[in-house]
């Protein structure tokens, strides 16, 4: 899953990079407003880390024009603010969450977890698909009960298909959720990958649709 982090303080950004990685996220980075626009309105992003304070086009004027093009994924803003107003803005303006700096960095990767869900309809952090159990708040899989060994990229395939489960998803779509925007993305290793958690799962969990994509059986 893809993360966009917008925040002009390098450190902070370098640190929130970090820990979204740590959490199983791939995470592209805008320092400035214009970047982030531009990333917002032609990547494909699960979660949204937006600072409002921000050079050139500051963190609710983006959010605003997002919303307004029918870009819906969800946002988590960040603000130094500590007015209600301002929190209220965020909300108003189509954020989805806000954490008021500074804070835990656990706390930020709980939210965006919880975040995502939702935005797949899943209310519990552990997706149940028939033996096959998803944990995503600890990126354990377990099949029958028994855990089963995944690398990062074939966890992040295994639960971007759990996130849709029972919908067909395409090639173009895996890519764009499952490489940061500077990756040489390849759509031929998903198939390897494809084939790796067929091997560790069971031929009969993720089917192939031939022309559209892949679907993880319910």
């Amino acid at each position: 899953m893809r993360a966009l982090i917008v925040e002009d303080h390098p450190v902070l950004a370098a640190q929130l990079k970090a820990a979204v990685a740590d959490a199983g996220f791939v995470a592209d980075c805008a320092s400035g407003g214009e970047e982030a626009l531009f990333l917002g309105e032609t990547e494909a992003y699960d979660v949204v880390i937006l600072d409002l304070g921000l050079p050139e086009v500051d963190g609710l004027s983006i959010l605003t024009r997002w919303r307004a093009t029918g870009r819906a994924m969800p946002v988590l803003i960040l603000t130094a603010r500590d007015g209600w107003s301002d929190k209220v803005a965020g909300l108003n303006a189509g954020a989805d969450d806000y954490l008021t700096k500074p804070f835990n960095l656990p706390e930020l990767i709980a939210r965006l977890r919880a975040l995502v869900r939702r935005a797949h309809g899943h209310a519990q952090p552990v997706i149940t698909l028939g033996a096959v159990g998803i944990d995503t708040t600890t990126q354990q899989v377990t099949l029958a009960g028994a855990p089963v060994r995944l690398t990062a990229l074939e966890y992040r395939l295994l639960a971007y298909l759990a996130l849709r489960s029972g919908a067909v998803v395409s090639k173009t779509e895996l890519t764009e959720h499952l490489y940061a925007q500077d990756f040489d993305r390849d759509s031929n290793t998903l198939e390897v990958i494809i084939a790796r958690l067929r091997k560790k799962l069971g031929e009969g969990r993720i089917e192939t649709l031939r022309g559209q994509g892949y679907r993880l059986s319910r």
